[in-house]
C-alpha cells in the first residue's frame, strides 16, 4: 500500500550534490537506469541511452521553449522590486508574480531592467499572481528577450554578475525547445545533443514532440502532509494529429512509450483521460499524479532527480513504487551523482 504522507516522500540531500551547472556537453552526464520490475539498478553514461531502448520505440520530447520571465528593477519609493512574468491573459494584460517590500499597490508603474520596460501593476488574482499591464503595441516575449532573465529554480545559485547568466539562456533549454510558453525547462530533455538524437533515428528509435508550458507552479512545494489535498496549478499542453498518430501505431505495433520527462508523461495521461480514449488535443491540465495511479499511455520514463516533497517525486514514485524510487535516489547520492535541474538522470523501465 503506497503512503499519501508527505513526510515518507521525503530524504536528504548534501547541497554540494545539487548541480550549478550542466554536464558538458550535455550527453556526458551521468545515467541511472531502474527496472520496475525487479528494482535492478545499472549505471551508464546518457550518450549511451540507446543501448536500454528498443527498435520500435518511440521518445515522446516536451518541445515547449523557456522565455526570460524575470525582471528586475525599483519602485517609485526606491525599493527593489522582482516581476516573474507567467502568462499572458489577454492582449496587454500579463499574470506575473510580484516580489518586493512592502506591499505592492494597484495601479503602480514599476521601471524595469534600468528603465527597458515599464508596466503597471493590476489587480492580484486568487492564485496569487498579479496582472500586469504591458504598454500598448508592446512585444513583451521580444523584449525580455533583450531585458529579461532565465527563470532559473531556486536552488541554482546566480548573483546578479555571475558570468554564467548568458550561458544559461543556451544552458536552460532543450536542443529541440520551439514553442515558447514555458517558465521552467522540461529538464529530462537537456541531456539530448543533436548528434545523440540523430543517433537514435538511425537506431529505429522513433520520436515525437508534443508542447506542457511548465509553469512556476512545478517548484510549489507541497504543504498538506496529506498529499491528496495538494491542488496543482494549471499549465497549457498540446498535442498535434501526427503526434497522436504516431504514439496510438506504436502501441498497436507493440512499441513502448518512452515519456522524456515528467510534462511530456503528464500531456500523454491527460490526453488518455479524455472521454474517448486518447487522441490529438490541446487545453489546459491539473493533471496530479501521485500512488497509487494506472498510468494509461507512459511505458517507460526518462527523468532527472527531482527534490524532497515534490508532486515530481510523487509521480516517479506512482511508476515505480515508493520505496523502490527512494532506494535508487540513496544509491544515485552514494555513487555522486548530481541532482535536480542541471544534474543526472534516470531512465525507469518496465
Amino acid at each position: 500500500m503506497e503512503s499519501h504522507r508527505l513526510s515518507d516522500y521525503d530524504y536528504a540531500l548534501p547541497a554540494e550534490r545539487i548541480a550549478q551547472r550542466p554536464a558538458e556537453p550535455r550527453d556526458s552526464a551521468r545515467l541511472l537506469i531502474l527496472s520496475r520490475e525487479t528494482g535492478r539498478i545499472e549505471h551508464a553514461v546518457f550518450r549511451e541511452i540507446g543501448r536500454f531502448l528498443r527498435r520500435g520505440d518511440l521518445l515522446v520530447v516536451n518541445n515547449t521553449r523557456v522565455f526570460p520571465a524575470r525582471t528586475l528593477g525599483r519602485r517609485a519609493t526606491g525599493g527593489a522590486i522582482e516581476v516573474f512574468f507567467l502568462r499572458e491573459e489577454s492582449p496587454g494584460r500579463w499574470h506575473a508574480l510580484v516580489r518586493c517590500h512592502g506591499k505592492p499597490r494597484n495601479g503602480e508603474h514599476v521601471e524595469l531592467e534600468d528603465g527597458r520596460l515599464t508596466v503597471k501593476l493590476g489587480q492580484k488574482s486568487a492564485d496569487g499572481s498579479w496582472i500586469v499591464g504591458i504598454p500598448r503595441g508592446l512585444d513583451l516575449l521580444k523584449t525580455l528577450g533583450q531585458v529579461g532573465r532565465m527563470p532559473l529554480p531556486p536552488y541554482v545559485a546566480r548573483d546578479a554578475n555571475d558570468t554564467r547568466a548568458d550561458e544559461d539562456r543556451d544552458w536552460y533549454q532543450t536542443v529541440y525547445a520551439r514553442e515558447t510558453g514555458a517558465v521552467a525547462a522540461p529538464t529530462a530533455g537537456l541531456h539530448f545533443t543533436p548528434d545523440l538524437l540523430a543517433a537514435l533515428d538511425t537506431e529505429g528509435i522513433g520520436r515525437v514532440e508534443v508542447t506542457l508550458h511548465v509553469g512556476a507552479g512545478t517548484f510549489q512545494p507541497v504543504k498538506e502532509e496529506d498529499i491528496r489535498r495538494h491542488t496543482m496549478h494549471a499549465e497549457y499542453y498540446s498535442i498535434g494529429p501526427e503526434a497522436a498518430a504516431r504514439i496510438l501505431e506504436t502501441r498497436r505495433g507493440g512499441g513502448r512509450i518512452v515519456a522524456v520527462g515528467t510534462t511530456a508523461c503528464r500531456t500523454l495521461e491527460t490526453a488518455a483521460q479524455a472521454e474517448g480514449g486518447f487522441a490529438a488535443g490541446s487545453g489546459w491540465t491539473r493533471l496530479y499524479v501521485y500512488p497509487p495511479w494506472t498510468f494509461r499511455m507512459t511505458d517507460a520514463l526518462l527523468t532527472n532527480f527531482h527534490l524532497p516533497r515534490s508532486t515530481l517525486l510523487m509521480l516517479v514514485s506512482a511508476l515505480a513504487g515508493r520505496e523502490r524510487i527512494l532506494a535508487a535516489y540513496e544509491e544515485a547520492r552514494r555513487e555522486g551523482y548530481r541532482f535536480y535541474s542541471y544534474g543526472d538522470a534516470m531512465l525507469i523501465l518496465p
